[in-house]
This record gives structure tokens, sequence and C-alpha cells, in this order.
């Protein structure tokens, strides 16, 4: 049962991280951030810097490896958001 819990981990990490390269893409490509909101940027970054952390104490690659890209992606929007203001 525990191989299907992996499965379920990594499909959830990667529909998790995709969900984020569009966005980022985006406000890259076109440098506008205006309908951005920092603070809600920044509590989504907080939260996957806390379940990436979270991942490596329960040695949940899954996690770990999901919230790595996340936090790329995240990160990369609201560098963008404070550069592109």
């Amino acid at each position: 049962m525990l191989v299907y819990a992996d499965y379920i981990g990594y499909l959830a990490a990667i529909i998790g991280t995709l969900c984020w390269l569009p966005q980022t893409v985006k406000t890259w490509r076109s440098r506008e951030t205006k309908d951005l909101s920092l603070a809600a940027n920044l509590l989504v970054l907080s939260t996957v810097v806390l379940w990436f952390v979270y991942g490596i104490m329960m040695e949940a690659w899954p996690l770990v490896i999901g919230n790595i890209i996340s936090i790329i992606a995240v990160g990369a929007i609201v560098t963008a958001k404070l550069i592109y203001k």
C-alpha cells in the first residue's frame, strides 16, 4: 500500500508544481505584476517552504521534490513582483 501512496504523492507534486509554471512564465514574459498580490504570493511561498522542510523531516521525497520546484516558481513570481512594481 505504501508504494501506491508514493505514486499519489508524486502525482500531487507534479500537478501542484505545474499549476505555478504558467503564471511564472507569463509574469516574466509580460513583466506585468500589478494584478498580483505580493502578500498572497509571500504566504504561498512561506507555505511551500514549510512543506519542503516538513518533507525533509519526514523523508517524504514527493513533498521535497515538488516543493523545491514550487519554491523556485513562486519565488520567481515574488521576485518579479518586487522588480517590476
